[in-house]
């Protein structure tokens, strides 16, 4: 019988800072606040990431909840595994046109093979703009 994973024992703002977050999220100019198993905090300016009629890609909201559930779900996971994402949606409710974006990122699920965690981008006023819902699985990481 196969154990529950084993978080990494760096803090999570270490972790996170050391591993990176890809390219494509610091192309969109995402930064870390907060990062742990529990809570991840990230923000995005919208400047830069618009569709043309100037509101926020919905394929920005996506990029910065998959950027935060990804690393939340592989800092959970621990050494020696690999957290990858096999299923993502959103719902957009409202539309940012300027400033910044911040995405709140829980766990609804932290399983042996499988997380699920929810995110919230929210704009400066407080006002809930999308609803990042990502499930990633958990499997042996590759041999370096």
């Amino acid at each position: 019988m196969s154990s529950s994973p084993t978080p990494d024992t760096r803090t999570g703002l270490d972790w996170a800072r050391e591993r990176g977050m890809g390219a494509l999220a610091e192309k969109m100019g995402i930064e870390w606040v907060e990062f742990s198993v529990e809570r991840s905090v990230a923000t995005m300016p919208v400047e830069g990431n618009t569709q043309p009629v100037g509101l926020l890609h919905g394929g920005a909201y996506v990029v910065l909840g998959e950027s935060l559930g990804s690393m939340a779900a592989n800092l959970y996971a621990g050494p020696g595994k690999l957290a990858v994402g096999i299923d993502i949606n959103a719902t957009h409710t409202r539309s940012a046109t300027s400033g910044i974006v911040t995405g709140v990122c829980t766990p609804v699920h932290l399983g042996r093979s499988l997380t699920v965690h929810e995110i919230a981008v929210s704009d400066e006023q407080g006002r809930r703009c999308s609803t990042i819902r990502i499930t990633n699985m958990i499997k042996d990481a590759p041999a370096a």
